[in-house]
């Protein structure tokens, strides 16, 4: 027993945290390596089976303060290890994002008072580097478990205010919540959100932007099957809240893809099919494709009842026009 509890003083007076840079914001995110975890796990299960032994008496004080110290470093390990990924996350949004700084103004003043405690508790660790003395000290779990308990409030708020886009935007329920904060967070640089695209708007890759004043305009969409470009029939300026502009972007899409399928319905039938076939966005095309096989199919029934061979020439043509498709190709 006096070995194991000699051991344990060598072993953890040498204990160190290892440290990893936080983007550029010069803290030090604290965690405790996969050895020195087991270590610390097999040593609490020795120190516990030491209250059943018959010199318990002689070593109590040891024991005590060894069972104490290893709990202690196990809690806050494990606490600060949940501090650090809901602060890295939230810190993110409510310091650097205007958006949301705009939407949860309380929750944000509240929050830089939980990231300048948050900082000062990790720079406390790498002032002190060895574990057991850092862990050991009675002000840093009260700290910790404080802090996690603000940081809850916040992120519940964030929460429900994500859910109040995804109601005002409903395509945000199809996005997961990382790619959901990204978009809010970048909402007012529309050049940000671009890389998003393809989850909000299907086949869609990107925009084309044209940065003119403090937002860009749209000027048409690129397709991220295949190669295809598809001009807005009137360029759209991005502006008001990320869900807003969205919303015109997709009303925008719309208008555009049927102008030009009005357009094309009335050039069908203007000139050769051949150039026609590559004049328009591929959907486009087939649309208006459709149609004319409709209203050409139609007629022949039409007149069918004073023309026998109606349907036989609208089949005639039919094959006249597979015949020339597959010259194209």
């Amino acid at each position: 027993m006096e070995k194991t509890l000699a051991k344990l003083e060598v072993d953890w007076a040498v204990v160190e945290f290892e440290f990893d840079a936080h983007k550029d914001s010069g803290v030090q995110m604290i965690r405790l390596n996969e050895e020195n975890f087991d270590m610390l796990e097999e040593n609490q299960v020795n120190v516990t089976s030491m209250f059943s032994s018959r010199y318990l008496a002689t070593f109590e004080d040891k024991i005590v303060y060894w069972q104490k110290a290893l709990a202690a470093i196990s809690e806050i390990t494990v606490v600060v290890g949940e501090v650090q990924r809901t602060w890295s996350f939230l810190e993110n949004l409510f310091i650097h994002s205007e958006e949301v700084k705009k939407e949860l103004p309380k929750e944000s003043i509240k929050f830089i008072d939980i990231d300048k405690e948050v900082r000062d508790i990790l720079a406390d660790g790498f002032k002190h580097k060895k574990c057991l003395n850092f862990c050991t000290q009675d002000t840093v779990l009260p700290r910790l478990e404080k802090v996690q308990d603000e940081l809850t409030i916040c992120e519940k708020a964030l929460n429900e205010f994500m859910d109040s886009k995804r109601m005002a935007f409903p395509r945000f329920y199809f996005v997961s919540p990382a790619d959901l904060l990204d978009i809010l967070s970048n909402g007012n640089a529309p050049t940000k959100i671009m890389v998003h695209m393809p989850k909000i708007i299907s086949a869609m890759d990107t925009l084309d932007l044209i940065e003119e004043g403090v937002r860009p305009y749209a000027k048409g969409m690129h397709a991220c099957v295949g190669k295809e470009y598809v001009e807005f029939t009137e360029p759209l300026k991005l502006m008001g809240k990320v869900e807003c502009y969205l919303q015109d972007i997709i009303n925008t899409m719309r208008k555009s893809l049927s102008d030009i399928s009005k357009k094309s319905l009335k050039t069908f039938g203007e000139i050769d099919k051949e150039s026609w076939l590559v004049m328009d966005p591929a959907m486009v095309t087939l649309l208006i494709n459709n149609c004319s096989w409709v209203i050409n199919c139609e007629k022949g029934f039409l007149a069918s009842a004073s023309d026998p061979n109606a349907m036989v020439k609208v089949h005639e043509a039919q094959i006249n026009d597979l015949k020339g498709l597959i010259m194209m190709v």
